[in-house]
């Protein structure tokens, strides 16, 4: 029996929700990434970022190709660079409208319940 497309969206989006896999992404948008290079630029345990390129390897959504002694990661398509945009405008948006909350809430306040905070 095939997956509902609502399941497989889930599975999708349970695949990204890893910080690792997530900065992996963003680095690789400028283009091909040699392994050290996104260690470097990632900061975690060689054995974690090796684990989460797995996962990105094995969902498709990266490709890897051996250059020499190197392996050098590269997204699969710019479908990926889009999504992580799409993800961008959505958190700005979100941030902006709690911002503009947290000015109302502030405006309410009564000026001396503002400097009693200090």
């Amino acid at each position: 029996m095939p997956v509902p497309l609502y399941q497989a969206k889930a599975e999708f989006f349970r695949m990204l929700g890893h910080p690792v896999r997530i900065r992996v992404l963003e680095l690789l948008q400028d283009g091909p990434m040699p392994v050290r290079e996104l260690l470097a630029n990632i900061e975690v345990e060689r054995s974690n970022l090796s684990q989460q390129l797995a996962v990105l390897r094995r969902s498709g959504i990266v490709t890897s190709a051996r250059e020499a002694d190197t392996v050098v990661y590269s997204l699969a398509g710019p479908d990926v660079a889009e999504l992580l945009g799409a993800a961008r405008r959505i958190l700005t948006e979100l941030i902006a409208g709690q911002q503009g909350l947290l000015d109302e809430l502030r405006a309410a306040l009564p000026v001396d319940a503002l400097t009693r905070g200090r």
